[in-house]
């Protein structure tokens, strides 16, 4: 079967228009995300080896091994999302007329919920790693490829921002108090500093590119 990551750009977009229920939110967000972490290995493949940049060149050669590394992991997760959204997809279409059907839908539906927000968890911490490259880059990468870093740190925190939605969505439904509290005291920080990090990547690229 043909993996998501594997279709072209055109079908992506159309199935994603379509109504079909995946890809959605989260496999966006995990594209999206993989572009942006894909922009940092360019960044460090248009550095390494200038006399220019030599001080920086382990740095740039750990940079581009991190880099492959998560947005493989990122395009990983577009079928993951999918993959888990489905048995949640069909709790829904569970009869729940008697008190026994209601009580079973339900279980099943709170399982399924932590099972469907498990890869855009992922994609929240993975983007945020990966936000932390292009602050190194900002500085350490070539100044001709500086445009791309603030263009793979725009990428970055759609993809942050929109798998902390796609958290939310399921999050408030699930009834595990405990659970929904660890997710948040992980994630909301992320989330913060990391938007926080992208802004601050964005200006700094914007005032390199002043003229």
């Amino acid at each position: 079967m043909e993996k998501i990551p594997q279709w072209s750009c055109e079908k992506f977009v159309e199935e994603t228009y379509s109504k079909a229920p995946v890809p959605g939110g989260g496999g966006v967000a995990a594209l999206v995300g993989s572009i942006g972490t894909a922009l940092s290995g360019m960044v460090c493949n248009l550095t390494t080896g200038k006399k220019k940049y030599a001080e920086y060149e382990e740095d740039i050669q750990r940079i581009l091994a991190d880099a492959r590394a998560l947005q493989t992991e990122l395009l990983g997760l577009i079928d993951k999302d999918a993959e888990n959204f489905y048995p949640l997809s069909q709790c829904y279409g569970l009869p729940a007329e008697t008190e026994a059907e209601k009580a079973e839908k339900e279980e099943k539906m709170q399982a399924c919920l932590k099972v469907a927000i498990s890869a855009p968890i992922e994609i929240v911490r993975i983007s945020f790693k990966a936000l932390k490259l292009h602050e190194e880059l900002v500085t350490k990468g070539s100044k001709l490829a500086v445009s791309d870093v603030g263009c793979g740190t725009v990428c970055l925190k759609a993809a942050l921002q929109s798998g902390w939605l796609n958290v939310m969505i399921n999050l408030k439904s699930i009834k595990d108090e405990a659970f929904v509290k660890d997710v948040e005291a992980e994630l909301l920080p992320l989330v913060e500093d990391g938007s926080a990090l992208a802004d601050e990547i964005y200006e700094n690229v914007k005032q390199q590119l002043a003229y």
